[in-house]
């Protein structure tokens, strides 16, 4: 347990450059910590449930990609859908050039490779960006953590005051 995080939950230092040790403060405030601490690890897990998704649509892409490299893929049957349930037969005409949505209803035609690059690359950018957020992610549970454990303690200390007060 580390009394040594700092009330925000994020950096040792408030913005007077003064650092606040979360032992140092009331029950109610702690309280407000760890609800900030709790909307902060919810939208951070929201947010990496989205950056998952993401990152799994980009590797289905490039498998896609790749089964149009596999030989014989010219003039293979598949099914093209016109809607999220809805498909029609086709034969691939093209196996060269695919069309990329590049975001916001936009396509572009790229050569196979390219469009393989383009994949690639974006997944790997979501890689990085899903390991920053689970550090994140990790460093607000630690601190949440000690929020919880400090305030059990406070918590425990007033119960402990008011029955020698009683007795």
């Amino acid at each position: 347990m580390s009394s040594s995080a700092s009330a925000g939950g994020g950096s040792s230092s408030n913005e007077a450059g003064q650092g606040i040790s979360i032992a140092d403060l009331s029950l109610p405030q702690l309280a407000d910590v760890r609800r900030q601490l709790e909307q902060e690890i919810e939208h951070l897990s929201d947010s990496f449930g989205a950056l998952r998704t993401a990152q799994a649509k980009f590797k289905s892409c490039l498998e896609a990609l790749e089964s149009l490299s596999a030989p014989g893929a010219q003039d293979k049957d598949t099914l093209v859908p016109l809607t999220a349930s809805l498909y029609v037969p086709g034969k691939l005409a093209d196996v060269e050039h695919v069309l990329v949505d590049i975001g916001t209803g936009y396509y572009v035609e790229k050569e196979t490779p390219a469009a393989k690059q383009l994949y690639q690359e974006r997944a790997e950018f979501v890689g990085k960006k899903i390991e920053e957020l689970q550090n994140m992610l990790t460093q607000k549970n630690a601190n949440l953590s000690s929020v919880v454990d400090i305030q059990r303690m406070k918590v425990a200390e007033a119960q402990g005051e008011a029955a020698s007060a009683a007795a």
